[in-house]
């Protein structure tokens, strides 16, 4: 079986509202493209029908897989569909599609180059964000401030659901990977830091969903304590002992 150039893994969640239309425009991208590609859904612990309806839509489209992960957490999914890709490049994307899908050519050679992971940003110079209440954008903020100041320094955006890895990063860090809930990807940043690979931070148009899923306030407290403990087992050097 050959080597697809580019593996879009899609983590879900309770996503039966919104999954078709997201994979009717993602297809459609697609169709219009000279590589060749997979999708990846990755059903994670939903009660309603997304499982049923990504399968359906797969048996319509032989480049769609779809897996059931059954840990809770969308670092699990995530990291399911990271290592069951076979892409080049391997493109995590956000149910909701809140980066239209044709940003995507920013991620990817012969517009992108030299990088290990290219991370979505809606706070590079030139990122435009939409319809985003200023409550959710300063709570962004200050929680980006505290992984810069204890974790990731120079990163302004770590947790816009939209990043791209080379598939011999995405086999290395994900494997290495302990955190299984929201902010599972600033463990993954910091591994690549560890291992200086090349991060490059992409601006993007990035539309605020309003159905999101995110409790600013709940998961905003998750997010604090996960970053001290990624600073503690840091300090500890429990990354450091890792193969």
């Amino acid at each position: 079986m050959s080597t697809p150039f580019l593996s879009i893994v899609i983590p879900a969640h309770n996503e039966e509202g919104r999954l078709l239309h997201t994979l009717k425009q993602i297809f459609s991208f697609l169709e219009k493209q000279s590589y060749s590609s997979e999708v990846i859904i990755v059903e994670n612990g939903s009660t309603d029908r997304t499982f049923v309806f990504a399968q359906e839509y797969a048996q319509h489209h032989a480049n769609l897989i779809v897996l059931h992960e059954e840990p809770p957490g969308k670092g699990n999914a995530v990291r399911r569909g990271m290592l069951e890709a076979r892409g080049e490049f391997r493109f995590i994307c956000d149910a909701d599609l809140s980066m239209p899908i044709e940003e995507l050519q920013k991620f990817l050679p012969p517009i992108l180059n030299d990088f290990d992971i290219a991370i979505g940003s809606r706070e590079a110079p030139g990122a435009i964000r939409y319809h985003e209440p200023s409550y959710r954008h300063l709570g962004g903020r200050a929680i980006n401030f505290l992984i810069r100041l204890f974790i990731l320094p120079g990163l302004n955006d770590t947790q816009c659901g939209f990043k791209c890895f080379r598939a011999e990063t995405a086999d290395v860090i994900f494997r290495q990977q302990t955190l299984t809930g929201w902010s599972f990807d600033i463990e993954l940043l910091y591994l690549a830091r560890q291992k200086k690979l090349r991060i490059k931070e992409i601006p993007i148009q990035w539309y605020f969903d309003p159905d999101s899923k995110v409790n600013a306030v709940r998961d905003a407290l998750r997010m604090i304590s996960d970053i001290f403990r990624i600073h503690l087992n840091a300090m500890r050097g429990r990354y450091d002992l890792k193969p």
